[in-house]
This record gives structure tokens, sequence and C-alpha cells, in this order.
């Protein structure tokens, strides 16, 4: 009886697998593909599959609209990742101190990337409306002068955007940083004293600096997360006021969806793409080759 059952073994878990790795291919990949084709058809409120070149390319570049969308991607991606990540690593240090109640200050700190990014966006539009939130809580408690309608400025909607980005994202950054620093060996810090290094320079000059794999792993992943920012700004701005707060992603669905421009907006998907893959496919790359 064990002979049949050795003999299933090699293939056994490949069957089991193959379902999940069939659909996987298709419905992740294989859109990725139908996507990419799209943007060389004339598509619009329905596909039309007679390719017409690079047009949606040219279209797409030529755009006022996208080219609001690169500039805010880049303040946005900007403040994002070196906010979540500045933030990240110095409530990582913080907790690092062994502080009282650290459990719990953990988890506050991490229970904002528990909560969606529409949850988030909302709960932060409330809190700058200036008729709602933190300018009318100020101007009632006396300060009437008070203003704060960044929300509905054109020119620094983006950075309300920021601000409520860096609050979810920071605390998953703290805890990729603090299991870092949990991992360095104690006498390091010890030796370092014993020479006379305050605690600050320690930091700064040996442990920062031994953190660098992990700092571009957080770097790969908070930069994932900037580029493909869609329901946080759908939530919090809608992409206003009037399209001042655009990023690539809700560019691309209002083109698509809301447009009927399905091949300028498969175009825009397919720039997103090509924008992850230049970021994550060399990271692959180096770790495949590290391990090698």
């Amino acid at each position: 009886m064990s002979a049949p059952s050795n003999l299933r073994t090699p293939w056994l878990p490949k069957l089991v697998i193959a379902p999940g790795f069939a659909l996987s291919f298709v419905f992740i990949y294989g859109f990725m593909a139908w996507n990419g084709y799209l943007s060389l058809t004339g598509s619009r409120l329905l596909p039309n599959y007679e390719l017409q070149g690079l047009d949606q390319y040219v279209a797409l570049f030529h755009n006022e609209r996208f080219h609001v969308a690169l500039t805010n991607m880049a303040v946005f991606g900007g403040l994002f990742i070196a906010g979540a990540m500045g933030l990240g690593l110095l409530l990582a240090i913080l907790l690092d101190q062994k502080v009282r109640a650290e459990g719990v200050l953990r988890t506050v700190y991490l229970y904002p990337m528990a909560i969606s990014f529409i949850v988030t966006g909302t709960a932060w539009k409330w809190m700058l409306n200036p008729g709602l939130g933190l300018e009318r809580t100020v101007q009632q408690w006396g300060w009437e002068s008070f203003s704060f309608g960044w929300l509905v400025d054109p020119d620094k909607a983006i950075y309300c955007i920021a601000i409520a980005g860096v609050w979810q994202a920071a605390g998953f950054v703290m805890a990729l940083f603090l299991a870092a620093l949990r991992g360095i060996d104690d006498a390091i810090i010890k030796a370092a004293q014993v020479d006379g290094a305050t605690l600050p320079r320690i930091y700064l000059r040996i442990i920062v600096p031994s953190l660098r794999p992990v700092f571009f792993s957080t770097l790969m992943v908070v930069s994932h997360l900037a580029i493909k920012s869609f329901d946080l700004v759908m939530a919090l701005t809608a992409g206003g006021p009037g399209y001042a707060t655009d990023l690539p992603a809700t560019f691309m669905y209002a083109m698509a969806f809301t447009r009927g421009q399905i091949g300028l907006g498969a175009a825009s998907a397919t720039v997103m793409l090509a924008t992850i893959a230049a970021i994550v496919v060399p990271y692959l790359y180096s770790e495949l080759r590290s391990k090698r």
C-alpha cells in the first residue's frame, strides 16, 4: 500500500496548487496583457481590438490632466515616503528604549494600518473640513481668526492626502524597523557606550547604517503604496478641488470608467505598471542574486 502513496507524492502537491496558480495567472497576468493590448487600440466606451499603435500614449503625455497627476504623484510620493519612513524610524527608536506599556504603544501606532484607506480618508476628510473639523473646533475654543482650509485649497489639498497617508503607514514602517532593531546585538551598544559614545551618536553612526537592507525593503513597499494610491484620494478629495489632487490611479479610473476613454485609461494603467515594475524588479533581482 505504501508504494502507490510514494508514487503519488511527487505530483500530488503540484496538482493541488495547479488550479490556484492557473486562476492567478489568468486573472493577474492575463488581464495585465489584455490591458496592455487595449492601450494600443482606440477603445472608448467599449473595447475595440483594432490596433492603432502608440496613439494613446502620445495623447496621454499631451494630456494636461495627466501632467497634473504626475506632478501630484511626485509631491505626494516624496512626502509620503519620506514622512512614513522618517516617522516610522523615530517611533521604532523610541520604542526600542524598553519604555513602559510598550505593547500598548506598539498597538496604538500600528492600529491605523489595520484600517482601510477608505476609512482613513473619510475620517481625515471630517477632521480637515473647514466647517466640521479642526478649523471649527479651534474657533469654538475662542480663536475665531484661526483658519485651516487646506482641504478646499487647490494648491494645498495634496498635502492633506500626504498627511493622512503618513498617519496610516508610519505604524507599519515602525513595525519593520522595530523588528530589525530588536535583532541587533546589545553588546554593540554597550561597547560603544564604554568608548564614550552617546546614545544618539550610537544610533546615528552605528545602528541606523546597519539597517540598510531594511531601509531598502521598506522603501520598496512604501513606494508601491504611493504609486497605486487610489481609495485614500477618492475618500478624502475625490481628486478635487477640480482635479487638483489627481494621481495616476484616479486619472486612470476617471478616463476608463467615467469619461469613456478606455484606451487612454489603459495606457495610464500600463505606465503605472511599468513604474512599479521599475521599482520592484531590481529589488527582486538583488534579493535573488544575494541568495545565490
